[in-house]
């Protein structure tokens, strides 16, 4: 099974993470290529770097001619704000404003998707900072340019490389203080903090910040589980230099290869509930899926005084597991939970586009313990059956000829 294992020994910023699947990419010269096409103003290089004798990629991200650091502080990747504040006679842009730039570019819906969640993170970690709303977070232009490359360069190089199955050791946050445009605040810094909420961190030292919120942003979309490395076979293994000098080497490693098909963790948190109506209990559902549930389901039992009723069931794993209990309390009507580890067994899947007389196809492959299925998505089916008026099954027996 295709894994990437993150070795967060060195903490998490966008441009190392970058950096290292840049390294791990087959056609290197042809994403630099398509991502500065993407934003007006913002130039991307590759270089290779060293620290501590160690040889990687740093890539750089200039805006209009110019790097973060340049305009606002030490580090070029972290910044905190505020939604009165201005500073550096610079404008500002909402996540309003963030959403429809990210959409309105020329990448795949699953790029955009994947861009829109990590930012959505990070405008959430800023409004508990600053205790308002997430649409009342401005972010410093040039520092939104610089962060939107570093998402949608992850974005795009984790697409491209088909994997899905993707880990990462605990992140290494630094130690002491970071200069931003609050002042001096102590690492990690709070957004930062925000955003590593059950995900398995540790400090040290007086050196400064080694993880930055877009770091922190990304690793808590793209990551499935935080722990030691598996056994893996690493075909290749990226290197991503940071612009940061540490007593240790200031690298982020990425380990691309096989892992023996394996089970993960997860919860299985159930409760049942006899006085709620179908419209609330599918309220509860939304809700409870949007806390970060795996999977959410609803089984019709026979309770106690022969009461026909419901046990709702949902998936979680560790890092969203309290999430997912305090959002069952919060839009049910139980008063208790009950909750066992179990191992989950899943193929592991891709998908891609297939040009057809149809239109483009989604093509969902999943594989592995021996078996191999592939499957169109149904929405595309369906949108190609009401365009050229057949049935759903019409259309999949002409794309199976």
């Amino acid at each position: 099974m295709k894994t990437l294992y993150i070795d967060c020994n060195a903490g998490a910023a966008g441009d190392m993470l970058m950096s290292a699947l840049f390294e791990l990419y087959p056609d290197k010269d042809g994403f630099l290529k398509r991502l500065n096409l993407l934003l007006p103003g913002v130039c991307v290089t590759a270089e290779k770097a060293e620290q501590n004798g160690i040889v990687g990629t740093h890539i750089r991200v200039k805006v209009n001619g110019r790097e973060e650091s340049e305009d606002m502080h030490e580090h070029h990747e972290h910044h905190e704000h505020h939604e009165h504040h201005e500073y550096h006679d610079h404008p500002h842009n909402s996540i309003k404003d963030i959403n429809a730039l990210i959409c309105g570019l020329d990448v795949s819906e699953k790029v955009k998707n994947d861009a829109l969640a990590v930012y959505k993170l990070r405008a959430e970690a800023e409004a508990r900072v600053h205790g308002c709303s997430p649409e009342n977070i401005h972010f410093h232009e040039v520092g939104t340019l610089d962060a939107v490359t570093d998402i949608l360069g992850v974005s795009m190089l984790i697409e491209g490389l088909g994997v899905n199955n993707i880990y990462a050791s605990p992140v290494n946050v630094g130690g002491g203080t970071v200069k931003c445009a609050h002042g001096i605040l102590p690492v990690p810094a709070p957004a930062a903090a925000a955003l590593l909420e059950n995900i398995p961190f540790y400090g040290g030292g007086n050196e400064g910040e080694r993880c930055t919120p877009t770091g922190a942003a990304l690793l808590k979309h793209f990551v499935k589980a935080f722990g030691d490395m598996p056994v893996i076979k690493a075909e290749k293994i990226g290197m991503g230099v940071g612009t940061k000098h540490f007593s240790s080497a200031n690298i982020l490693r990425i380990f691309m290869g096989d892992t023996a098909e394996q089970a993960e963790e997860v919860y299985e948190i159930c409760c049942n509930i006899d006085d709620m109506t179908g419209e609330d209990i599918a309220f509860a559902c939304d809700m409870i899926f949007a806390a970060g549930a795996k999977d959410v389901f609803v089984t019709p039992v026979c309770m106690k005084k022969g009461r026909p009723s419901q046990l709702l069931t949902c998936i979680a794993d560790e890092t969203e597991r309290e999430g997912v209990i305090k959002s069952i309390f919060k839009h049910t009507s139980t008063i208790g939970i009950r909750e066992h580890k179990c191992k989950r067994y899943l193929l592991e899947r891709s998908e891609e586009n297939i040009d057809t007389q149809y239109g483009k196809i989604r093509v969902k492959t999943s594989k592995g313990f021996g078996v191999k299925k592939v499957k169109p998505e149904f929405e595309d089916i369906k949108k190609a059956a009401l365009e050229f008026g057949l049935s759903a099954e019409e259309i999949r027996k002409r794309l199976n000829k």
